[in-house]
């Protein structure tokens, strides 16, 4: 019997043939779920707009009341969701399509926004699947590392990936067994970024200012910085320039705040 969760998922995206596609996954394979899987709740929620507090609430709370979460935080929030699910996977159709609906504003950042619209209207899911995987994933490996280890220590699966772990571990997370990557995945970090922000998650001596000094600030910015450099994907050019004036405001806010 299918997951409450997994069932809302199917009946908003408008059944398993249409979350398949939303999502780039076989329909066996969706009709093979009992509930959404870990990794794939980001991808389920931007797909079909079901909170991934209903799709998996044994791994998240439900959200605050609005009134309880600052504007701008929000922002923050949907920001780290954002670059987040573009990390993980290559966007699929119908996430172009939302992506083309982005706004912005007089700001750098509203600019991006506005240019990563353009872009997505503009781009192939077919063809951004091959720069995804020419980018981050590769014949051996790919363009770009995106875990704090590669960046901070030149290898994989160092110190930074056990201090990620051990902050994890207070806020009550842990990683599925079924999902292939480190803990210090960019996209991974920026999801426990924005449980922090959201209140979702907290632990002593470990909020969102906290976590992003420890396990972002050091490296990310450069992660950004070689999306930027690529000459494999538009798209993904356009997501490192988001990134980097993300990181900049955050880096910039965070300190005032400490």
């Amino acid at each position: 019997m299918r997951d409450p969760g997994l069932d809302k998922a199917i009946e908003a995206a408008g059944g398993v043939r249409a979350l398949s596609r939303a999502l780039g996954v076989s329909q066996p394979a969706i009709s093979a779920w009992k509930r959404v899987p870990a990794d794939r709740v980001v991808a389920v929620e931007l797909a079909t707009r079901v909170p991934r507090a209903t799709l998996r609430p044994d791994l998240y709370v439900d959200m605050p009341a609005e009134s309880d979460i600052a504007p701008e935080d929000a922002a923050r929030a949907d920001e780290y969701a954002l670059l987040g699910a573009l990390l993980w996977r290559a966007p699929t159709a119908e996430v172009l399509a939302q992506l083309a609906t982005l706004k912005g504003d007089a700001s750098e950042l509203g600019a991006a926004h506005l240019m990563l619209a353009d872009v997505a209207a503009r781009s192939d899911a077919a063809q951004l699947q091959r720069e995804f995987f020419d980018l981050f994933i590769g014949v051996g490996r790919g363009e770009i590392l995106a875990y704090a280890s590669f960046y901070r220590t030149g290898f994989l699966n160092e110190r930074p990936l056990a201090d990620v772990r051990r902050d994890m571990e207070a806020l009550g997370l842990a990683r599925e067994e079924r999902v292939g990557e480190p803990e210090d995945h960019a996209a991974i970090l920026f999801d426990v970024m924005r449980g922090l922000i959201m209140g979702e998650f907290a632990a002593d001596g470990i909020g969102d200012r906290v976590f992003f000094e420890r396990h972002l600030r050091p490296w990310v910015s450069r992660l950004f910085l070689d999306l930027e450099m690529s000459q494999t994907s538009e798209l993904y050019r356009t997501v490192g320039l988001i990134g980097r004036l993300f990181m900049d405001i955050e880096a910039s806010a965070l300190a005032l705040a400490a």
